[in-house]
């Protein structure tokens, strides 16, 4: 797997929500958009926004910020498919078994959780098989063990 990582714990609720938002409205800087932003930001869209279909349209929306922000979604960067996937489905699951209620606490826990690790989708994947082009592309299934009940597929 990966070498240790600490992640970048959330002070304020506010400051997932304003990432979520600045998410969906393609305003956010390049920069702000990490690993912990990936997940606080799915995190909220699936507890605080019901009127998004995050299974029909989480690759529309990360695609069109990386456009925003001037990158480009190809075979070799950018949104990959399977990966974010993958976390949609751990972050689900973290979801029925968290006993944490505030928005910044219940991130927190997920960050440092299995699930929030960087290397959590290897789980599920071979290296090779999770960074091929037909995986970020599109959805691909797992090679080494199935996702957890939280996947969906659309």
């Amino acid at each position: 797997m990966t070498t240790e990582y600490k992640p970048r714990l959330f002070e304020r609720d506010s400051d997932i929500r304003a990432l979520g938002e600045g998410l969906l409205a393609r305003a956010l800087p390049r920069e702000a958009w990490t690993h912990e932003a990936h997940l606080g930001a799915c995190l909220w869209l699936l507890t605080e926004r019901p009127d998004i279909d995050i299974d029909a349209e989480i690759g529309g929306i990360i695609r069109r910020f990386n456009e925003s922000v001037g990158g480009v979604n190809d075979d070799h960067g950018g949104y990959h498919d399977s990966i974010t996937r993958a976390y949609v489905a751990g972050v689900r699951l973290f979801l029925t078994e968290t006993r944490e209620t505030a928005l910044a606490a219940r991130v927190n826990a997920l960050l440092l959780s299995d699930i929030g690790r960087r290397d959590w989708p290897l789980r599920f994947y071979s290296r090779e098989l999770l960074f091929s082009v037909p995986a970020r592309r599109a959805f691909v299934e797992p090679d080494l063990a199935p996702l957890p009940d939280g996947f969906r597929r659309t």
